[in-house]
């Protein structure tokens, strides 16, 4: 047993620190980047971020938005060749997407996720990009099916992922991917931390991992963890050569997800609603590493997009990078633990549905959220970011069970105080 004693970091830990700038106005910002690919030889010109290929969110609509600003997505692995061909006539560019596959085709020769990406491969050649997306890169046959990959596409841009260490980011470029896909457990509606007890903070693992790959020509993407603008900037910063984001994305009208009293499911990939959807694995292993929310429906994508774009721009005259390129070498950070002002979050009114009303066992994610307070006994208020969770219901007595951001399993009493809060989580 060993304990790295160093601290690692998330992005509502740091900062970027602002520095002199000559930069006048966010339009001077080039926010395309050139890539030479290390393994495929591809040159591309794009704005790196991506829309991850989740239900929901590597959708086809959600492709021709994206590539309005130049943008990519890579669309789901269950996205079947007839959808393909369905989207190909819509305006849909094909540089601007990536086609996805698991490993399942290393034990099953029959697996439908490669051979949809044959199929489109054969009828789309103009898809540059090939994904490889499995929850868990580490073991060996992730490596000898990236050198399969490489060998049968030996032109194509191949993304592996994912992964959060140094060494296993290196044994993936070297071995043929182009991209390492950086992340275990950020995401919003992912649960691998609390269920495996695995991962890394993501900022800390984008640093370390963006180091290695630099090291041996190859590049990284950000995978998960970012819920603001602001958090893409961070991950720039700290060394990603490309930031996936989901669910900032999900819940839009590109989402192609049923609107039901003005509210739109998502979930992760790994959950019982994904196995719900697409069916149980063959060999008949189960394991939620996922949950099923219910989002507000937020209408079209792009003033979601504008908003990330102006973010990651204003960043960069933050701190005097006239290319998003630049960004790494521009930024220092500091570390903060109160990232923003929240006195007025006590004021905002949210509401939450119950499981009886809704019938789910996961429920929406709600934000309880303020300063450290004390109630009138003088006993601490922890006011946190809550999810929702289980049945476990007790109305007589106020309780629920709840999730809170550290992911921990906990039961709440819940009571009403007089500071103008609403209804908030009192630990017993």
């Amino acid at each position: 047993m060993r304990i790295d004693n160093e601290p690692k970091l998330n992005f509502e830990d740091v900062l970027l620190k602002p520095k002199r700038s000559t930069l006048s106005s966010r339009r001077d910002v080039d926010m395309t980047r050139k890539f030479t690919f290390r393994n495929s030889g591809k040159v591309m010109d794009f704005l790196p971020i991506f829309a991850s290929n989740m239900d929901g969110v590597g959708t086809f609509s959600m492709a021709k938005e994206m590539q309005k600003h130049k943008m990519m997505t890579v669309i789901t692995k269950t996205t079947t060749p007839e959808q393909w061909k369905e989207a190909a006539g819509t305006g849909l560019r094909m540089q601007s997407v990536s086609v996805c596959t698991g490993t399942n085709v290393m034990w099953d020769p029959e697996a439908q996720d490669w051979a949809n990406m044959k199929q489109v491969l054969e009828m789309f050649p103009d898809v540059k990009m090939i994904t490889v997306d499995v929850a868990n890169a580490y073991h060996q046959n992730m490596v000898d099916f990236i050198k399969k990959v490489r060998d049968e596409y030996p032109n194509k841009v191949i993304v592996a992922g994912n992964v959060v260490t140094p060494e296993m980011t290196e044994e993936l470029i070297i071995n043929g991917a182009d991209i390492v896909k950086i992340g275990i457990g950020p995401g919003s509606v992912c649960t691998t931390r609390t269920m495996t007890g695995v991962g890394v903070p993501q900022f800390s693992a984008i640093v370390e991992c963006s180091d290695a790959a630099n090291g041996v020509g190859g590049h990284i993407m950000a995978d998960g963890g970012c819920v603001h603008p602001g958090d893409i900037a961070k991950a720039f910063g700290g060394g990603a050569h490309m930031v996936m984001i989901g669910g900032m994305l999900a819940g839009h009208d590109e989402s192609e997800q049923p609107v039901v009293d003005g509210r739109v499911e998502f979930y992760g990939m790994s959950s019982d609603r994904a196995r719900e959807v697409h069916g149980k694995r063959k060999d008949g292993y189960r394991g939620n590493e996922g949950r099923l929310i219910s989002l507000p429906h937020r209408g079209p994508v792009e003033p979601t997009l504008e908003d990330i774009l102006g973010g990651v721009r204003s960043a960069c005259t933050y701190i005097g990078a006239r290319r998003l390129k630049d960004m790494a070498k521009c930024a220092s950070f500091v570390t903060t633990n109160n990232v923003i002002n929240r006195v007025y979050e006590r004021n905002t009114k949210k509401h939450r549905t119950n499981q009886r009303e809704t019938g789910r066992q996961d429920q929406e994610v709600e934000f309880f959220q303020g300063d450290q307070e004390s109630d009138t006994q003088g006993r601490p208020l922890l006011v946190r970011e809550m999810v929702l969770c289980c049945t476990d219901t007790d109305s007589n007595r106020g309780q629920e069970c709840w999730h809170d951001t550290t992911h921990r399993h906990v039961v709440w009493s819940i009571r009403h105080i007089g500071l103008g809060m609403g209804w908030i989580p009192v630990a017993r």
